[in-house]
């Protein structure tokens, strides 16, 4: 609905029309980047940020705007993708959230140093580990010393209005510095509201102008060297200059957002003051729950108790000034941060606000500290309440009693039974058969002898039924069948992604053997660390004697996109370890995003299908084939269709992770909800995927490559349309104008199997 420009305040320009929604902060953060025209967006998928590229790419599809849409290998790399194009001149925009911001924190210190400007939108959440993807402020705290400036958005409103200012403040000619804009995951990226936007697209960008000249790689008649070496006393010198743009920043900032009032109607002042004027007693809380305390001051106002909220709409130029002299008058106040600062009596920025009422010397606050909130968990109006009460008490007694603490901790109870968390460890004679034999073979290549399946389906399973995985998920059948084919004691590491988080919700687990997490890019080399601590451990007799454990890595979603650095590494290394890949081709975990083995042409939720978008744009990634160029011993793929295949090179994989080194498998598995399938068709999609030599099953031993099911010679080999059209993620590649993109995909897919069936011919390929 659109909503008539009312008349503005005497001696100011008309306000712009704007038209009235029911949005998400994720939504309106979206909405302002298509208005803002980025030139460029480089991301990575996270929770709960993830849905603003995927937005962004539906409106692309859409023809809605011609923002180039990079997908990285992961945030440090999205980070580096965003640094590049902003010094090339253009505006860049990123979004993400937690362990996405930490893995890019390098990133950001380099990017202000060398005072580029870009706008990065960061949905808060809790910081791993352990994984907890819920909102809270432990991300944001980590870029307070990055030299980016920090705008915090309250609501889905301020998250679109923010944008808009922080990028006007962030280029302006004497600041120059990148800017971020938080917001609370899930209380505010999720919720919607009703909210206000400019009609007119051409309204933000004439409100903004153009993008400022400035020093640009882009430029080969003045050609510039960006990021030198820098020595004492020039780098002391380069910080100062940036500490000065951050104070030049904060002068700008009344200028700029009185011009927005202006064109907007809506003001938003460095701090957010309520009820403050003769507030005795005040919490000082960011973003959501500062609207949470606002509803309980109004209920303690009505009790006669004079109470008011203050909260900084800016972290990064810290508004001290206004700080000190909203709490002046104030004789107690609670400081609450959804942060810890582990071992500081305080979490950050009650630290910064202590130290702004110390330059005070007329100020008498009283200051308790207190964190709240971690994990996501809810701030009620009570809560609010609690804090003010504090506060209440302390003002009474005239000195704090207890100045730190958290709030909302829940203590245990000894007397509370333990709960179940699983079936009882495994015995290594349980998981020993005997029925696995694997011996080397004449040529050097080991030769199993498997028993039928049936024979070992008496063999208890590592992984228990009970877990919440989606109904027709192959992750877990195919992960079943491997294990069968392992002897003996196992350890596992998960990276994050379904298989992980469907199996260990606390305080229950799923697994029956030791099991590790660590997060997307940091796998391998997690495991590789444990494997050697092991032998170590062996060597120096801290272990029983004869003790022997198979490592094994369970990764996918992505987790060999981001994690592919770790990977290779560890496989260059050689550890005795074995890495096992489930390909669903997507980052389902986080919402059916493409990675780099969806395959071309496919639709996810950030590869839409539209009029000027048809799926993804480039090949997928031949991850095997990658692995075997590290000259690992052991390779492989398989399917769940061929349990007696993938057993046969389970044991293959454990024999050569105890004698040789790595060994890498990469087993396909259908994903129903994401592929757009029936739930119990999964085993015929994937063996469709087989049958056209889209996902060939082979081995590469000891460099030798040898095809373990060739569809041809059978007569059943099927041609690459049969899989295609069983999948609804694949069907608009059979309309009219995706002929060349089928036909890209059908001949690379034919490429890559006469290249294989090449190598299995000749042993030197």
């Amino acid at each position: 609905m659109t909503v008539a420009p009312p008349e503005a305040r005497a001696g100011s320009v008309a306000r712009a029309a704007q038209v009235v929604g029911f949005r998400t902060g994720n939504e309106m953060a979206a909405l302002s980047a298509k208005q803002i025209d980025f030139h460029l967006m480089g991301y990575y998928p996270i929770t709960p940020s993830t849905e603003i590229a995927e937005l962004l790419d539906e409106m692309k599809a859409a023809g809605e705007h011609e923002i180039m849409m990079v997908p990285a290998d992961g945030e440090h790399g999205a980070a580096g993708i965003c640094y590049g194009a902003a010094t090339g001149g253009g505006r860049v925009f990123n979004a993400t959230s937690s362990q996405g911001l930490l893995y890019s924190l390098e990133q950001l210190p380099v990017q202000s140093g060398t005072r580029f400007p870009m706008l990065l939108d960061l949905a808060t959440r809790a910081i791993s580990g352990p994984l907890d993807i819920r909102g809270d402020h432990s991300d944001v705290y980590y870029a307070l010393n990055t030299g980016w400036l920090i705008f915090m958005a309250r609501d889905p409103q301020a998250v679109y209005d923010m944008n808009l200012i922080a990028l006007r403040v962030a280029e302006r000619a004497d600041v120059r510095l990148p800017a971020i804009v938080a917001f609370d995951g899930f209380f505010t990226s999720h919720q919607k509201r009703r909210v206000s936007s400019f009609e007119d697209g051409a309204t933000v960008r004439n409100w903004l102008g153009p993008v400022p000249e400035m020093v640009t790689a882009l430029d080969p008649r003045h050609p510039v060297t960006i990021g030198p070496y820098m020595n004492d006393p020039d780098l002391i010198n380069n910080k100062y200059q940036l500490e000065r743009a951050m104070s030049a920043a904060q002068a700008a900032l009344p200028e700029v957002i009185a011009e927005y009032e202006a064109l907007s109607g809506r003001r938003y002042d460095p701090v957010d003051l309520y009820r403050m004027d003769d507030a005795e007693v005040a919490v000082f809380l960011v973003n959501s729950a500062a609207e949470t305390a606002k509803d309980a001051a109004d209920r303690l106002r009505s009790e006669g108790i004079r109470a008011g909220v203050v909260s900084p709409n800016v972290l990064r130029p810290f508004p001290a000034e206004a700080i000190r002299e909203a709490l002046r008058g104030v004789r107690a106040v609670v400081l609450g941060e959804r942060s810890p600062s582990y071992g500081a009596q305080g979490a950050n920025l009650s630290h910064e606000v202590k130290s702004a009422l110390k330059d005070d010397p007329d100020n008498r606050t009283l200051c308790l500290s207190r964190v709240y909130g971690l994990g996501g968990r809810d701030f009620y109006t009570e809560d609010a309440e609690a804090f003010f009460r504090l506060a209440l008490q302390a003002a009474e007694r005239g000195a704090v009693e207890v100045p730190f603490d958290y709030y909302g901790v829940e203590p245990g109870n000894p007397a509370m039974p333990r709960p179940r968390v699983g079936a009882p460890p495994l015995t290594r004679e349980e998981t020993t058969t005997g029925l696995l034999q694997v011996q080397p073979g004449p040529n050097g290549q080991l030769e199993v002898e498997a028993p039928p399946y049936w024979q070992l389906a008496a063999k208890p399973k590592r992984i228990m039924p009970g877990h919440g995985a989606c109904p027709g998920c192959g992750v877990f059948p195919a992960l079943d069948q491997f294990l069968r084919g392992i002897e003996g004691d196992v350890v596992v590491l998960y990276q994050t992604g379904c298989a992980m988080v469907t199996t260990t919700g606390y305080p229950y687990t799923s697994h029956r053997v030791s099991y590790v997490h660590n997060l997307f890019q940091n796998g391998a080399a997690t495991l590789s660390g444990l494997v050697e601590m092991f032998h170590e451990r062996v060597r120096r007799g801290e272990l029983p004697a004869g003790e022997d454990i198979t490592f094994v890595m369970v990764t996918g979603d992505g987790g060999m996109d981001i994690g592919m650095g770790a990977a290779v590494g560890a496989a260059l290394r050689n550890h005795g370890m074995i890495i096992l890949e489930y390909d669903n081709q997507g980052y389902m975990n986080t919402g059916s995003q493409l990675s780099y083995s969806t395959p071309l042409g496919h639709m996810t939720s950030t590869s839409h299908v539209g009029p000027a978008e048809q799926g993804k744009a480039f090949h997928h990634k031949d991850t095997p084939q990658i692995m075997a160029a590290t000259n690992i011993p052991y390779v492989f793929t398989g399917i769940e269709g061929y349990p007696d295949d993938l057993m046969a090179k389970a044991a293959k994989a454990q024999w050569y992770a105890k004698h040789a080194g790595m060994a890498y498998g990469k087993v396909l598995i259908s994903c129903p909800l994401n592929w757009k399938t029936e739930d119990q068709v999964g085993v015929e999609t994937v063996q469709a995927a087989v049958d056209c030599c889209f996902f060939p099953l082979y081995e590469i031993e000891r460099g030798v490559t040898h095809i373990t099911y060739d569809p041809e010679p059978i007569g059943r080999r099927a041609a690459l349309a049969d899989w295609l059209k069983q999948m609804g993620k694949t069907k608009h590649l059979f309309k009219p104008g995706n002929e060349a993109t089928l036909a890209s995909v059908e001949a690379e897919v034919e490429r890559r199997w006469q290249r294989l069936k090449a190598k299995d011919q000749n042993p030197l390929l």
